[in-house]
């Protein structure tokens, strides 16, 4: 069985994993959740953000035996961690999330996307150091297939997302293409294009690629099939 560490996407925090964390623990695995900085009870300032300390926050929690899913913008950290230290980790799973382009940032690797689904939905804090998503496209982005109670749930939650660690380009070498990868595409997603996520995924061999019929996210939607796809996954590292 498998130790798993969960890292969230964009404005979210470990709060998100809520439903995943058993159902991983049913079938056999240890798994825990962490809040990136200044998301959650991480009380960093957002002026603070990098993606270095974003990075240095998944090194931290994790071991040479931890396999590390990341979600949405969530690659980013995970990858950095991998470049930095592929020693550090058993492998890497990214669930609807962005694998890096070698030299280029997630908002670039963003503005790449053959669509533009987020387009209006965020709003810049007056200082420009951070994001938040419109209230009312909250439901639609991230939660249209999900039980009604989760967009209740999380709208408290949600909290500003630091540009800086997103507008930030990550180098990537050997180190990285070293540690192995799976990636679960979401096939209903509204906020990556899923063509987009296609295209990504091949950072893993083929049958380490699944596809979930759900929204960008599936922790909420399908918590048991997304169980199940990241323990089939982890048999053949």
């Amino acid at each position: 069985m498998a130790d798993f560490l969960l890292v969230h996407g964009s404005c979210h925090g470990a709060w998100c994993w809520r439903d995943l964390i058993p159902e991983l623990t049913a079938l056999g695995h240890t798994a825990r959740a962490i809040d990136l900085p200044s998301h959650g009870s991480d009380p960093t300032p957002i002026a603070e953000v990098t993606l270095d300390s974003c990075r240095d926050a998944v090194l931290k929690a994790s071991s040479p035996e931890t396999i590390v899913v990341g979600h949405s913008w969530g690659g980013y950290p995970i990858s950095a961690a991998a470049e930095a230290s592929p020693g550090s980790m058993r492998a890497l799973i990214y669930v609807c999330a962005y694998v890096p382009q070698s030299g280029v940032s997630m908002i670039e690797m963003r503005k790449r996307a053959p669509r533009q689904l987020t387009e209006g939905a965020v709003e810049k804090s007056a200082d420009g150091l951070s994001y938040t998503v419109l209230p009312d496209r909250v439901h639609d982005l991230f939660y249209h297939d999900c039980p009604p109670e989760v967009t209740s749930y999380a709208l408290p939650r949600l909290c500003p997302q630091a540009i800086l660690p997103q507008d930030t380009p990550l180098q990537l070498s050997e180190k990285f293409a070293s540690v192995p990868k799976g990636y679960i595409r979401a096939l209903d997603d509204h906020t990556i294009p899923t063509e987009y996520e296609e295209q990504m995924s091949h950072c893993a061999s083929p049958n380490m690629r699944l596809n979930i019929d759900g929204s960008h996210s599936p922790f909420f939607s399908h918590p048991r099939t997304l169980a199940g796809m990241i323990h089939q996954i982890t048999r053949n590292f």
